[in-house]
């Protein structure tokens, strides 16, 4: 009778995922296969949208732009979040808490509106911009380029990664550095032998948090790198908004979908968990 108690408590999430996700991707799946008609009647089975994808240039290259951008906030958050979530974890008492607590306390106002923030940082007038005349450099102004947009996806996926880290880390078990210290190896040699490869499964889970939104991000770029600058996110959203193809819209997604997959795939084959013993 237990059993199924529990079973009931999980019918209206099962529920809720049928609505807000399964029957969506179906529909997305069904509009990527098909192309408009003048009715629902004459609506026909069709790769043409994903044809168009695959000989236009223009979003090929428009993909390739998404990717790199993507790939280059994922290395700088690691730069950046390794050594801060290092840092954090060797804190002692409650400095460790009060510093994850600095580390997330920007996370809880909207996204959006941070985004609007670094816009008025970067622009020209700005506070930025302010530091350069002091400096004697007049009229300088970063918003609208890739500095601006790359910086604007580590600014808000940044604490993904640390937090991440500072997990595994938190999880080591400290007596294996002294194992390490007894023979014979230095700091260095702890830490790249020791620390890094225990820490690895937080590297690997912060890739996966920060590169499958960064790909995908449309307001960053819209915001930050202004009407010139298209991701792929900004293609989805004038397919679907402005243009009113959903056909063509939801073949794009549907190929963004599979790449971001097959990347999850990837990072999951490098996360190598140690086995353990029986």
């Amino acid at each position: 009778m237990r059993i199924n108690k529990f079973r009931l408590m999980t019918y209206p999430y099962i529920g809720w995922i049928i609505v807000m996700i399964v029957v969506p991707m179906l529909l997305i799946g069904l509009y990527a296969f098909t192309v408009p008609g003048n009715d629902v009647a004459s609506v026909k089975f069709s790769l043409d949208n994903f044809a168009r994808f695959a000989t236009d240039a223009v979003f090929l290259k428009v993909v390739g732009k998404s990717l790199w951008i993507a790939f280059l906030t994922t290395v700088v958050c690691i730069l950046l979040g390794y050594p801060i979530a290092y840092i954090i974890s060797k804190a002692k008492g409650n400095k460790s808490m009060i510093l994850i607590l600095l580390l997330t306390l920007p996370t809880w106002i909207n996204m959006l509106v941070r985004t609007y923030a670094w816009m008025g940082i970067l622009q020209e007038g700005g506070v930025f911009s302010s530091i350069c005349a002091f400096f004697g450099f007049e009229g300088v102004s970063l918003l609208y380029t890739d500095f601006a947009v790359t910086l604007g996806m580590v600014y808000n996926f940044l604490p993904f990664m640390i937090l991440q880290i500072h997990t595994s880390l938190a999880k080591m078990d400290n007596s294996l550095l002294e194992a390490a210290s007894d023979l014979g190896a230095n700091r260095v040699q702890s830490f790249l032998r020791v620390t890094l490869p225990l820490s690895l499964p937080g590297v690997v889970s912060g890739i996966t948090l920060v590169f499958l939104p960064a790909v995908s991000s449309f307001f960053i770029p819209k915001l930050l790198g202004g009407g010139q600058y298209v991701l792929v996110g900004n293609v989805i959203e004038s397919q679907f908004l402005t243009a009113g193809d959903w056909h063509f819209g939801s073949a794009i997604s549907l190929i963004m979908a599979i790449i971001i997959i097959i990347s999850m795939w990837l990072t999951r084959k490098i996360d190598v968990q140690p086995k353990k013993e029986n």
